[in-house]
């Protein structure tokens, strides 16, 4: 067992670092006051590598162990987390999908761009009537001979209305339930799609969530990832691995919320002297350390046991469910700490309280995090 990051786990932390201070930092707040998608900043993330640190050289990714991602996740979402979702679901439910299940035919056409940065992709699995409970999928995609034909809807989907490429999970045969859903690449230029308004929404609002619209959408049949029937367990396979980046999102959420609670508890007076002094405060940073701490070590054991080729199902869940709860938490009291000021955006941390909350929502709420741990406990 080594606590003790490599070299080059070091150098990558510092460069997210580097970048998030240098060029997320700066306009954070009017992007989210704006709902701005940073596009300037997506476009020189994938040029340092951001966008498809885990895939492979030879399709233009970093070849980077998960580890690796989960440290640069952290450090972006200390700054913005509007900026490190698109990181997360470009890398962890787009890339790593294609390149896991995806064909050699599908991964030349559309990994290579995604893993680069030059085009960016959404995952589409939540409709109105489908969030938790993946199996009802509305969404058909009926077989024709030679291509699918694709209608239904997507809702809550990041990246909806700037994706280049969009995996879409629909369902083919009704009566086999999950085993008659499949996942298919589809591309914004195809006739038939359509992408809806864009969320206002509480926070990380500089990323674009949109409903999207399928009508007769044709879908070749290449265009299908997996056999017959994969595309839940595609869903499943993917999404387990995505807690992992959400977990670290939530950490960096957590972790940025601290660091700006304890600095301006070392300058603010009351009672004579600075409120660390206070025992309310230390204590209150102490707890919000140790928290934050332990999330981190369950994300990085989570990362571990990816890359050591275990069954990350539940050390997934467990990351994302300890770590979302310290980043509500932690936020909350960041916020308390900084008294007044901190109702006001220009100290940051009533927007670090309000992005905190999605990552106990998306890619699986707690409370289906629980059912994912229970059942692990419970199987043997």
């Amino acid at each position: 067992m080594d606590f003790n990051l490599s070299e080059e786990h070091l150098m990558i932390r510092e460069a997210a670092r580097d970048f998030a201070n240098n060029e997320l930092l700066p306009g954070v707040i009017e992007r989210d006051t704006n709902q701005t998608f940073p596009t300037e900043q997506v476009k020189k993330m994938g040029e340092l590598g951001f966008l498809g640190m885990m895939v492979d050289p030879k399709y233009g990714g970093g070849g980077m162990d998960t580890l690796s991602y989960v440290i640069a996740m952290e450090e972006l979402s200390k700054i913005d987390a509007s900026a490190s979702v698109i990181v997360s679901v470009n890398n962890s439910l787009v890339c790593w999908g294609l390149e896991t299940y995806g064909s050699e035919e599908q991964k030349q056409k559309y990994l290579t761009k995604l893993a680069t940065g030059e085009s960016i992709g959404a995952f589409c699995l939540s409709e109105p009537e489908a969030g938790s409970d993946a199996t009802s999928q509305r969404t058909t995609a009926v077989d024709k001979g030679d291509h699918y034909l694709l209608n239904g809807t997507k809702n809550w989907i990041t990246n909806g209305g700037s994706a280049d490429y969009y995996l879409v999970i629909a369902q083919t045969d009704r009566d086999k339930g999950h085993r008659g859903i499949n996942a298919f690449i589809v591309e914004k230029s195809w006739d038939g799609f359509e992408v809806g308004p864009k969320e206002d929404k509480l926070g990380i609002r500089g990323s674009d969530t949109h409903t999207l619209n399928f009508n007769d959408v044709k879908v070749p049949k290449e265009n299908r990832i997996g056999e017959d029937g994969f595309g839940f367990k595609f869903a499943m396979k993917t999404l387990s691995g995505g807690r992992i980046g959400i977990a670290a999102q939530a950490l960096g959420i957590a972790a940025g919320a601290y660091d700006l609670a304890r600095e301006y508890s070392k300058i603010r007076k009351a009672f004579g002297t600075e409120i660390c002094n206070h025992q309310a405060i230390a204590f209150k940073l102490a707890d919000m350390h140790v928290n934050i701490e332990a999330a981190r070590h369950l994300v990085m054991k989570a990362a571990w046991d990816k890359d050591q080729g275990a069954n990350y199902d539940m050390s997934g869940a467990m990351a994302k469910l300890q770590a979302s709860k310290v980043a509500m938490e932690t936020t909350v009291e960041a916020v308390q700490i900084h008294g007044g000021n901190g109702y006001v955006k220009e100290y940051h941390v009533e927007r670090l309280m309000r992005d905190a909350k999605i990552t106990q929502i998306y890619e699986g709420t707690s409370e289906i995090q629980k059912i994912v741990i229970s059942r692990g406990l419970l199987r043997d």
